[in-house]
């Protein structure tokens, strides 16, 4: 086992992160060094222990240290934080990588928006070069990742526009069929639920009157209904929940209507013509994956037939809508690569079955092992059948959805993430999801409503331009179902504390 010591506390998350990037499917243990006097001596005899990594943060220079001596140092500024944990992690990245004969295609970057470096630079005025030398130079981060970062960012310059006075909302519904292995959201078995879900809904539509009473001076940019799965409660709720938005809350410069339908088994065409009435102009089917066997194994209780038939269903509908002189749907498909058991064979097969149903968007998440998904807590019963997803497997994905036609337009990354890699989004031209930028980049006020769920406050100078020094405020809303409906006017009361 790894073991990392260090003797300045600040720094241990910045550390912490780059080390177990090194060490995939290893929980580094920490040794605290910070609670008493520990001089460079101190750890280079203790880092003589097997696999001990002690970092050493002097008042004018920081120590890597292994095997009982010094491995590399830099010199530091005290005074500026963000520059010695920069020069922290490139120590430890050029030490580790020598070491261990491995590159880290996101160089030093462990955070989850690694675009917004690029897309703050850009909204400065700075070059696309300038942006690339940066992250070049700070970070290590390959050619490859610059130049999808800045290709990204300028695609979300262009999509964006100006977010001021304006806000998204978010509405979130926690009942799922079943819980997926992967899963760590806090998400309910509807089958156990399904009684709460009356009043979950009397609850949501009580935070929707208070959007509607307060935020009525703000222009409403985007809907986006997540979960869990929003499908897996009945018609009528869904019907019931738009329909206060519609009542309370001005939709008319709406730019985009969500739904993230999600799970196949929870889709009725009852729902879908719910959703095409409200004029809900986005949808989500995921499969995850097109292999039987990592369905069933994952905890995913449907067919690969009826995923096909279910996006069969939402088109047919789709297309009768537009004829009708309606919009009709946009259906994204969401895919993980690095599932247990899954060889890159099955990931091409899953690629060729989702080109044949030509999807108007396609989110690809390389598998993330949460902390309290079931395949962290089972982690031994399934450590010997994960294959990591590695760059072999992102170079189908991104020569799958060019055979489509589209362009990654939005990317996150994920603590304990497969192969290092990253969550990316691909559309046509025209067809973004801009919630997706949204929520990631940070570009306008997020009210989210329903148990779970958190909202984003952009802070702003007099101007009007987004503050830089703290750029976000947040409240959350309690995880649980029956406490949130419970306690729905504190959710509320936190609400009007934050924005009003």
């Amino acid at each position: 086992m790894i073991q990392l010591r260090i003797n300045n506390e600040s720094f241990l998350y910045d550390a912490y992160g780059l080390v177990q990037a090194f060490y995939p499917g290893e929980k580094p243990k920490v040794v605290p060094a910070w609670e008493e006097p520990c001089d460079e001596a101190d750890m280079a005899a203790w880092s003589a222990g097997e696999d001990c990594i002690g970092l050493h943060v002097g008042r004018d220079a920081i120590g890597f240290y292994m095997d009982g001596t010094k491995q590399g140092s830099l010199e530091i500024d005290p005074s500026d934080r963000s520059d010695t944990k920069n020069r922290l992690k490139r120590l430890i990245y050029n030490i580790l990588s020598q070491r261990l004969d491995k590159e880290l295609p996101w160089g030093t970057l462990t955070g989850i928006r690694p675009t917004k470096i690029a897309l703050k630079k850009l909204q400065a005025g700075e070059s696309r070069e300038d942006v690339a030398s940066y992250m070049r130079q700070t970070y290590l981060t390959v050619e490859e990742k610059i130049q999808l970062s800045c290709d990204i960012a300028e695609r979300e310059l262009r999509i964006i526009g100006d977010s001021k006075g304006k806000y998204s909302l978010y509405i979130g519904i926690p009942f799922c069929p079943s819980i997926c292995l992967y899963c760590s959201f806090s998400s309910y078995p509807i089958g156990l639920y399904r009684n709460m879900v009356q009043d979950y809904v009397a609850a949501v539509k009580k935070e929707i009157a208070f959007v509607g009473e307060h935020f009525a001076d703000k222009t409403l940019d985007t809907v986006y209904f997540g979960g869990g799965t929003p499908t897996s409660v009945s018609a009528e709720a869904l019907d019931e929940i738009i329909s206060a938005l519609e009542e309370h809350v001005d939709l008319s410069h709406l730019r985009e209507f969500t739904v993230e339908a999600g799970r196949p088994d929870s889709i009725t065409e009852e729902k879908l013509r719910v959703l095409l009435k409200h004029h809900v102009g986005r949808i989500s089917i995921n499969p995850q994956t097109m292999q039987q066997k990592t369905l069933d194994l994952i905890g995913r209780f449907h067919t690969v037939e009826q995923i096909q038939g279910t996006y069969a269903l939402a088109r047919r509908l789709s297309d009768e809508d537009i004829a009708a002189g309606g919009k009709g749907f946009l259906i994204n498909m969401d895919l993980i690569v690095g599932l247990p058991g899954e060889s890159i064979e099955d990931v091409r097969d899953t690629l060729a079955q989702i080109e044949a149903m030509k999807p108007d968007n396609l989110t690809v998440h390389s598998l993330a092992i949460k902390r309290s998904a079931r395949l962290n807590i089972e982690w031994e019963k399934y450590e010997n059948i994960l294959q990591s997803a590695d760059h072999n497997i992102m170079d189908e994905v991104m020569a799958s959805a060019r055979r489509m036609g589209m362009e990654p337009y939005y990317l996150y990354r994920q603590k304990q993430i497969s192969g290092n890699l990253e969550n990316i989004g691909f559309a046509r031209e025209g067809d973004e999801g801009i919630y997706n930028i949204l929520i990631m980049e940070e570009q306008e006020d997020i009210v989210a409503l329903g148990a779970g769920s958190a909202c984003k406050k952009i802070l702003r100078n007099p101007d009007g331009s987004i503050a830089t020094d703290k750029k976000v405020e947040r409240c959350e809303n309690v995880k649980d179902v029956e406490q949130y409906i419970a306690r729905v006017d504190e959710m509320i009361a936190r609400k009007k504390e934050l924005y009003v």
